[in-house]
């Protein structure tokens, strides 16, 4: 079966409301049971609102009425999401309740002008911040009176029965809606704390909702193999092929022919915004602290050091992080049941410096995220944003994909989330390496960590990553230790490939 992703989810169901353009009782009650079930992380609620909006332009017909009723649907939507998932922040010291005619006349001014053609608003944040903030019992109708003026703008019936303009201009007024949203929760709201709900109820995962509580997922008896699958389940920051980026795959190779087969990089593109989101923004910050060669001291600076809790803590507050945390608890008595203690434990096994060749050169993260020069040749070097930024700097050439060992198995091809490859970086070859394509930060630092913690040096797991083709794959997760409690590397290797 395929699995759908969050994303996937969450558009089936906008629209599955966008039918009839009204949101009675029974809708409004399948709505937060769908956002409560959805469990979606702190990264993920200003997506939720913005798609919402999203979705909803398709359904726009022109009709003044029409364009009304979704102002108010998409004022109900946000109105779930914001009680749902977000809780006011501290109030500021000048916070009063909200004044009608003000915020009135702010919402007409600034609407005007965003129609008018001036996108511009960089003062919406302080009116809300600093100069009117509402105070925690007028939130609801500092939002509501947004969506209330809003109305007044959207356009009205043309004489000669068109509607395009309609459209397009109920568009243009819903984008600039969306920009206040956004502006008054950004000043007003934050996340309310994100906990992984685990059940072993499909349901919610597949589009659906159920208005029980579903069972909780027993842990204890799961296997690491049937864990992978559920992680990768839970990757909602996963990216999706075509979408979010595109590879070129093209010649494969033994890995001792020589010569090139791919003439151009792997990557074709990568959505710049998928960049920015919190754990691959923080994860791409470490990248530029380790140097390259094995036999050089590393120094961790304070700089460094605020780079890494940062990173660590965005993880921690994302799915496959708190799975994780979840899971080696279920199996190792020993590991912290504290969220700050396991930080600890991630810091240690990923981050604390070792020696391969001298003294404190190198680390688990450097190693397999980062890569490092040794002896002449490339060892670890095992994640593809990495590999996508390198390619783009012009220090990776991309040689072709390793052909699989079986001559029955799938060729690999641009949708898949694994690809076994060859590369050179620097000048300096690998012959053989692996790699998740597309797949967050968070998911493979859970997953090594797992394998770490609670797996074996080589554990074996079948994973069905639900892309097109409905990919299967069966593969050794290798993970060998250093210093006796660091990870010395860890990565996928590449058994079999089917389709179907």
């Amino acid at each position: 079966m395929t699995i759908l992703t969050m994303d996937q989810r969450v558009v089936a169901f906008y629209q599955s409301l966008y039918q009839d353009l009204a949101l009675d009782r029974d809708e409004s009650a399948r709505l937060r049971t769908f956002l409560l079930q959805l469990n979606a992380p702190p990264d993920k609620i200003i997506w939720l609102r913005s798609t919402a909006f999203r979705v909803a332009c398709p359904f726009l017909t022109g009709r003044h009425d029409q364009g009304v009723q979704m102002v108010r649907l998409l004022n109900s939507m946000t109105h779930a999401i914001e009680t749902e998932l977000l809780q006011p922040q501290p109030p500021a010291l000048t916070a009063a309740p909200v004044d009608t005619d003000l915020y009135t006349a702010f919402y007409r001014a600034s609407f005007q002008q965003w129609l008018a053609g001036d996108k511009s608003s960089q003062s919406w944040f302080p009116f809300f911040q600093r100069e009117h903030p509402p105070d925690s019992a007028t939130l609801t109708k500092a939002r509501f009176l947004a969506f209330k003026v809003a109305c007044e703008f959207v356009p009205q019936d043309n004489g000669d029965g068109s509607s395009s303009s309609n459209v397009d201009q109920t568009v243009d007024l819903l984008r600039g809606v969306n920009a206040m949203v956004h502006a008054f929760e950004m000043a007003c709201l934050q996340p309310k704390p994100f906990e992984l709900k685990l059940s072993s109820s499909s349901s919610a995962a597949n589009g659906g909702t159920t208005t029980s509580r579903p069972p909780a997922l027993d842990l204890k008896s799961l296997s690491l193999s049937d864990a992978v699958q559920y992680l990768w389940k839970l990757d909602d920051n996963r990216l999706d092929p075509h979408r979010d980026y595109a590879i070129n795959v093209q010649g494969g190779k033994k890995p001792y022919w020589k010569g090139d087969q791919a003439q151009e990089p792997l990557f074709d593109r990568v959505d710049p915004a998928a960049l920015r989101r919190p754990t691959y923004r923080t994860f791409v910050a470490l990248l530029d602290n380790y140097k390259s060669h094995t036999g050089q001291a590393e120094y961790v600076t304070h700089a460094e050091e605020r780079e890494i809790d940062a990173f660590l803590t965005a993880c921690l507050n994302t799915k496959p992080l708190q799975f994780c945390h979840q899971y080696c608890r279920a199996h190792d008595g020993n590991i912290p049941s504290g969220r700050a203690e396991f930080q600890k434990l991630l810091y240690k096994i990923w981050f604390e410096l070792y020696s391969r060749e001298a003294r404190n050169d190198s680390s688990g993260f450097e190693h397999v995220f980062v890569g490092e020069v040794k002896n002449g040749k490339i060892s670890g070097f095992h994640n593809w944003i990495h590999f996508y930024l390198q390619e783009r700097a012009g220090t990776v050439d991309y040689k072709g994909y390793i052909k699989p060992r079986n001559y029955n198995d799938a060729a690999a091809d641009e949708n898949d989330h694994l690809l076994t490859l060859q590369f050179t970086w620097h000048g300096v070859e690998k012959s053989v390496g692996s790699s998740f394509i597309g797949v967050s930060p968070e998911f493979e630092l859970a997953l090594y960590t797992m394998c770490f913690l609670v797996g074996d040096q080589k554990t074996s797991i079948q994973l069905a990553t639900g892309s097109v083709e409905d990919d299967t794959f069966e593969l050794d997760i290798v993970c060998y230790k250093m210093a006796h409690d660091k990870v010395g590397t860890s990565y996928p290797e590449i058994r079999s490939h089917w389709e179907g």
